[in-house]
């Protein structure tokens, strides 16, 4: 029996939760993965799975036996990689990136990757949802702001420079708006909630620090996307990553508000599972990003 394969895909069973998904991510039949866990049980002599009609879930001894193999497995795919294509990165990279970047930034610069890597097969996801990493079998994710998940590993990119923005017009119709003693007056777009009518408060920076404004805005967003074609419709300013908008600074679809005062920088952090560590192939594609980020953070 190839126990490492066994226990591969022990591994991606106990992630996903499941037969159906762990078989999809390996590229496998459910029988073949099915028949997989049940040959590893009897080889280990215990019950892995507790099985139901409706879910799957690991037995005692599973949750055992998983604790011992995410280090085990990381060891042994970073031997592979050491050795594999005379010493270069190879395999399937399974990455999420906002979907914004993904476009803007991400896939443009992606063939030079690429071109350095033949081997690299790279899976790459434009979401902004926050990825469950271990159930959907991805490798690492890039996230802009704050990063609150303490189960995953983080390596900090930067910190991307902000600018507030929004359409000439706008700005037009409100001239008393246009320093930080009237910017509360201008109307804003809200990003990841309902408009309720109460304010939110935008930081700006100063010599003294950060001070905060409160502002209002009738129109809230769910992605990047909206957020900018809202600022591009007149319906408020927006915050972004300056490199986000660049090119509409530059022709002068939005105009930048309170250059004296830019928001805070917002930290750029790839997170990945900790079985990951060890992956040269995702320190090469991390560097990569480091590099890709650079120009537009302050490091």
């Amino acid at each position: 029996m190839d126990l490492l394969h066994h226990l591969r895909v022990f591994q991606q069973v106990a992630d996903c939760g499941g037969f159906t998904r762990a078989a999809e991510l390996l590229g496998l039949a459910p029988s073949s993965v099915s028949a997989a866990v049940r040959q590893l049980e009897a080889h280990l002599g215990v019950q892995l799975f507790q099985r139901t009609t409706r879910r799957v879930r690991l037995s005692g001894d599973g949750e055992l036996l998983r604790a011992r193999c995410q280090a085990l497995l990381a060891g042994a795919d970073g031997i592979e990689q050491l050795f594999r294509a005379g010493d270069r990165p190879a395999g399937l990279l399974r990455v999420e990136v906002p979907a914004r970047m993904a476009r803007r930034l991400v896939a443009p610069a992606l063939p030079g990757f690429l071109a350095d890597y033949p081997e690299v097969r790279v899976d790459l996801g434009g979401s902004d949802r926050l990825s469950d990493l271990v159930g959907d079998g991805i490798d690492c994710v890039l996230r802009v702001g704050p990063v609150r998940d303490v189960d995953l590993v983080a390596r900090p990119l930067g910190h991307l420079r902000q600018v507030t923005c929004a359409a000439p017009a706008l700005l037009a119709r409100h001239p008393g708006a246009l320093d930080l003693d009237g910017i509360a007056a201008l109307p804003a777009v809200h990003f990841g909630h309902a408009p309720t009518g109460r304010p939110e408060p935008w930081e700006f920076s100063t010599a003294h620090g950060v001070v905060e404004r409160p502002m209002r805005g009738r129109v809230a967003v769910a992605n990047a996307e909206t957020y900018i074609a809202c600022a591009l419709a007149g319906l408020g300013a927006i915050q972004v990553p300056r490199y986000d908008v660049a090119d509409l600074l530059a022709d002068g679809r939005l105009a930048e508000v309170l250059p004296a005062h830019p928001p805070p920088s917002l930290p750029a952090t790839v997170l990945f599972p900790a079985r990951q560590r060890e992956s040269r192939l995702l320190r090469v594609f991390t560097d990569w990003l480091h590099a890709l980020i650079a120009p537009h953070a302050e490091l």
